[in-house]
């Protein structure tokens, strides 16, 4: 009997609790309120783009630079001076930030780039890399989603500077060494 005494007991005192208009409204609210703040979508890519089977490098017009290789989506891509020819030296935290321009096939030139200078190489782990005039191409992570950005121009990375690179396959220096000043192009 003091077993049904005590569940008795327990089962007033929970509905007591659970009568209270307020503490009811603030017990419902509080449990409902944190699923919706956790589950709010995210804005930062998970992967580096990719240059799908006949992705296309262009010449484009960035600020400053001038003619400079972009993306068929407009995205300015850039060349690392550590990289020894084809061979890239960019891996681990320093392709998070700088992701390489992956290809799934040949390459295509588009508007001022030159099909003889289009190459691929292959990266560890079995990736395909763009290369243009034997540089590997990569992207600058904040410039994602912004057409005609190049705030990675000039800066020193990883143990090596990052340029854009110019149609003819050559880095391109004016712009990087400004100050800090700097405009909506960068």
């Amino acid at each position: 009997m003091s077993a049904t005494v005590l569940v008795a007991a327990l089962a007033i005192a929970g509905s007591a609790c659970g009568s209270s208009g307020n503490s009811s409204k603030s017990n419902s609210t509080e449990s409902h309120s944190p699923a919706m703040t956790i589950t709010p979508p995210t804005s930062t890519p998970t992967s580096p783009p990719v240059a799908r089977a006949g992705g296309t490098v262009a010449a484009a017009t960035v600020g400053n630079l001038g003619k400079v290789l972009v993306d068929g989506k407009g995205r300015t891509v850039y060349l690392f001076e550590k990289d020894h020819g084809t061979t890239s030296s960019c891996s681990g935290a320093c392709a998070a930030v700088w992701p390489p321009v992956i290809t799934t096939g040949k390459p295509q030139a588009g508007s001022g780039a030159k099909a003889s200078m289009l190459g691929t190489t292959s990266r560890s782990g079995g990736k395909t890399q763009v290369t243009y005039g034997g540089h590997p191409l990569y992207y600058y992570t904040p410039d994602a989603g912004m057409k005609g950005s190049a705030k990675g121009q000039g800066l020193n990375q990883f143990g090596g500077g990052w340029y854009v690179v110019s149609p003819a396959g050559k880095k391109v220096e004016q712009g990087g060494d400004h100050g800090g000043g700097g405009g909506g192009g960068y």
